[in-house]
Formats: C-alpha cells, sequence, structure tokens
C-alpha cells in the first residue's frame, strides 16, 4: 500500500486533496479500482450512509454518487428511473451536502459526484464547488459540459484541490484526447455510444478502447457504461485502471430496496473478488 493511501484510509484524509486520494486510489493498486454507483437519495437519502459504508465493506475502491437531475442524458433507464423516485421523494443538493458533511468526515474512499451542468449553474457554481469540497468530495464528473468550456468549472475545483474528471468516448477525435490529458484524477472512458445501461455482453472493442485511451492520455483510465456483471469486470480490469459500475447495482437496488444495503454489499464484493481474481500482482500497466 502506497504512503498516500496508507494516509487515506488511516486519518490523514484532511491532509490529503481530493485529487492526492483519487490518485492514491488509482496509482497504488496492483488491480483495477472498482468504482461502484449510487444515485443519491435512492431509496431515499436517510439511507445514504448506509449505502456509502455497504459499499466500503463490499471492497469498493471509490464510489460514483450521482446528482439526481430530471433531464440526465447520459443516464439509461434504471438510473433515469433512480433519479425520479429521489426527486419524487424531495431529494435537494442541500439535504445532500447535510449528509456528506456527516457522512465523509470519516468515511475512507474517495467520492466523485456525477453531475450535470444545470444543478451547478442552479446552485451556482462557486458555491457548489465550496460545498462540495468541504463536505469531503474528491471530484466532479459532468458528462454535458464539454472539457473545451470546463475551464471556469476547473479553476474552481483546482482550487479546491478537486479533480473536474475528463471524459472520452471510443469516437473521441485525438484532439480531445491531447485536450484531456491536462485534466485531473483520472479519466472516464464511456466504453459505448449512448446511455448507461445493463448489457449482457461487453462492447467488442472495449479492451481495445481502453489500451487506446490509457496510452493518449498519460492519466489512470477508468472504463464504465454498459460493464454489469463480474466477468465484465474482470475482463475489463485486465486492462483498465478502474472499473465503474452504475446501472446492473441501481438495478439490483431497485429489486430490493427495502434491503439495499445488503443488496450492495453483496454486489459489489462478487466485483471486487472478480477484479482480484483477473489480474494478479504487477499484472498491472501504465
Amino acid at each position: 500500500m502506497g504512503d498516500l493511501m496508507h494516509e487515506a484510509v488511516t486519518g490523514g484524509r484532511a491532509r490529503l486533496t481530493g485529487v492526492q486520494r483519487l490518485d492514491a486510489v488509482f496509482r497504488a493498486r496492483p488491480t483495477a479500482a472498482l468504482m461502484p454507483y449510487l444515485t443519491a437519495g435512492y431509496p431515499d437519502l436517510a439511507r445514504l450512509p448506509d449505502l456509502l459504508a455497504a459499499l466500503a465493506a463490499g471492497g469498493a475502491d471509490a464510489v460514483e454518487l450521482g446528482v439526481p437531475f430530471s433531464d440526465p442524458l447520459a443516464d439509461g433507464p434504471a438510473l433515469q428511473a433512480a433519479a425520479t423516485a429521489a426527486l419524487a421523494a424531495g431529494f435537494t443538493l442541500d439535504g445532500l451536502w447535510a449528509v456528506l458533511d456527516r457522512v465523509l468526515g470519516t468515511y475512507s474512499l474517495p467520492v466523485v459526484l456525477l453531475t450535470y451542468v444545470n444543478p451547478i449553474l442552479a446552485h451556482g457554481a462557486a458555491r457548489f464547488v465550496e460545498r462540495a469540497a468541504g463536505a469531503g468530495v474528491a471530484g466532479l464528473i459532468v458528462p454535458d459540459l464539454p472539457w473545451a468550456e470546463a475551464a471556469p468549472l476547473r479553476r474552481l475545483t483546482r482550487q479546491r484541490g478537486m479533480a473536474l474528471v475528463p471524459m472520452a468516448t471510443p469516437n473521441s477525435p485525438p484532439a480531445h484526447l491531447k485536450d484531456i490529458r491536462s485534466g485531473d484524477g483520472f479519466v472516464y472512458g464511456v466504453s459505448v455510444t449512448g446511455v448507461t445501461g445493463v448489457r449482457d455482453q461487453l462492447a467488442p472493442d472495449v479492451l481495445a478502447f481502453a489500451s487506446r485511451l490509457k496510452e493518449a492520455v498519460g492519466l489512470p483510465v477508468a472504463i464504465g457504461f454498459g460493464i454489469s456483471t463480474p466477468d465484465q469486470a474482470a475482463q475489463v480490469g485486465t486492462v483498465a485502471d478502474g472499473v465503474i459500475v452504475g446501472s446492473a447495482l441501481v438495478s439490483a437496488l431497485m429489486q430490493d430496496p427495502r434491503h439495499a444495503a445488503q443488496v450492495a454489499t453483496t454486489r459489489v464484493r462478487a466485483l471486487a473478488r472478480a477484479l482480484k481474481g483477473g489480474r494478479g500482482e504487477g499484472g498491472k500497466t501504465r
């Protein structure tokens, strides 16, 4: 375990920036990092602390936490349904900050928020970043913010030591890949052209895409969208630095919301075991 990771999990979180905490996750591991996704406020916001604890108990290395939004252009049916339910139950950003303020001060895993531009602008970009950083959020992912227009938000996140995570798809041109080399934390590689969702099979070129993306950007690469099973996660983990699983986990929670924490631990544990079995010590390349 690297020195940064040791600090991050033994009480040194306050001494590390969000970027440093993410760097520790992706660079200090012999296997691909597991980043499961939750929709904040589903099944309800009061259970978010238990769900975050469940992901840690299952073996997650970081968490992607989705901010419910009424028009989530990158989300498939499961994530849209979870966001709609959360909004109908009265989800607010102020409510989320209150929960994260209580939880992340002692939570060992970096949490990255996935949000859209509209909630950031409605909240006020400076206020949004200040509240997120103050609560202990390590970074932001904003799917509908073009990287060419991201400089003002990047200035705000960098001032608070947070990562603004760039995204890339199989169709991203070389110029975009060159530009996002200046990103922080990691690059989110979108494995398919389309929205999130549970899929029976991986995209046929996902491993080649992950390899090509790693070579192009020079940052850790986490692959998401359409990774649904432990076997699929293990396959992607042979190349990528991180594996993001969202729709499959959220769908499982929706099937048994009363026991969401137990479901989350079981599902994440299976994914974590698959990743550890898919790549041995020293098998990770950069």
